[in-house]
């Protein structure tokens, strides 16, 4: 009994000296991606401005929107996609930018600017860019990799990995069809569904992160992947190439955004600015893998990266790929009707 009443005593003797000590710091809520910024620099982050940050994440940007639609939690800082941004600005769920507290926004790259889902960057900020294309093994693929089709090859049964989304292996499926990755008739959307069917029995799995592990150990030859994850596992393997297919792709861009319910949305933008300093962002580059919109963050990189074809994108790749736009209800209806059919075809 006097031991706990000793330690009792410890417990509370800041009380009696003025009280127990407080973490009375600002609080910044981000919502993030998985493994899509480098712990160290949120860390440094908290270090430098005196703040604590309450970091999730998720795992798509579904997922995001009915969080941040639906539940009381509120938050800071979002890092949606393209056509996720143009939804949340269509639903008056984003707060304006104020680019005076952004003076790293001129670091940014023109064309990672004023993108068709926010015309003139009112409400995003842009974070990584990348695209969606082939990574492939070049000791078990002896044909060209320069179009979709090849992942319609019998040669590589069993041996092709698709991506588990609606709107990227349907989009593969489309654009190697002729189509629009935002194809809005019903006709053409069947037809890419009719192809993904026909595909299935030559596909090994549909994946997403375990694409890496799956490649690594060449229990797949090719593999429809982003580049950032492409990148990452090229670095790692000289046996492994990315190609960006001749009838183009999706080209994506994740932007920050500052929901309009923010509770701190003043060091969100500090946040924000922070992330676009050029050595924060070539360190976060070497953690992600994406490709960076700051251009003087790419010249802080290891050799390396300029070499690796996955992180530096071709101005003619980037040009051939279109962004997906948030298409109406109705259409992603027959969307999610042929994603299910695809699921459930043998």
């Amino acid at each position: 009994m006097k031991k706990i009443l000793l330690i009792l005593a410890v417990l509370c003797l800041p009380l009696m000296l003025g009280g127990c000590a407080s973490d009375d710091r600002a609080v910044l809520n981000v919502y993030n991606w998985g493994d899509y910024m480098d712990p160290a620099i949120i860390a440094q982050f908290e270090k430098e401005y005196n703040c604590r940050v309450n970091y999730e994440t998720y795992t798509s940007n579904e997922d995001m929107y009915v969080k941040v639609k639906n539940s009381s939690d509120t938050y800071d800082v979002l890092v949606p996609s393209d056509y996720m941004i143009e939804r949340l600005i269509k639903e008056d769920m984003l707060r304006l930018i104020n680019k005076e507290n952004i003076t790293n926004l001129a670091n940014i790259d023109s064309t990672a600017l004023n993108l068709p889902f926010d015309p003139g960057n009112q409400y995003s900020i842009p974070y990584f860019y990348g695209v969606l294309g082939i990574i492939y093994n070049t000791d078990l693929v002896t044909d060209p990799v320069d179009s979709w089709n090849i992942l319609w090859n019998d040669k590589y049964a069993s041996k092709i990995l698709m991506y588990d989304s609606i709107r990227d292996s349907m989009g593969v499926s489309l654009s190697r069809l002729g189509f629009s990755m935002n194809e809005t008739n019903e006709a053409n959307i069947n037809a890419a569904r009719d192809a993904l069917i026909a595909q299935k029995p030559l596909v090994m799995a549909y994946v997403t992160d375990n694409v890496k592990n799956l490649m690594a150990t060449k229990d797949a030859a090719m593999a429809v992947v982003y580049s950032g994850d492409a990148s990452i596992i090229i670095s790692d393997n000289d046996s492994l190439a990315f190609a960006v297919p001749k009838e183009g792709s999706n080209a994506f861009y994740d932007n920050f955004v500052i929901p309009k319910n923010a509770q701190n949305p003043e060091l969100a933008e500090k946040f924000i600015n922070y992330m676009l300093t050029p050595e924060v962002a070539a360190k976060n580059v070497e953690y992600v893998g994406y490709s960076t919109p700051v251009t003087q963050a790419v010249g802080l990189l290891d050799e390396s990266w300029q070499k690796n074809s996955a992180f530096n994108i071709s101005k003619e790749d980037l040009a051939r790929c279109e962004i997906f736009k948030d298409l109406p209800s109705d259409i992603l209806e027959i969307y999610n009707r042929a994603w299910t059919e695809v699921n459930v075809s043998k």
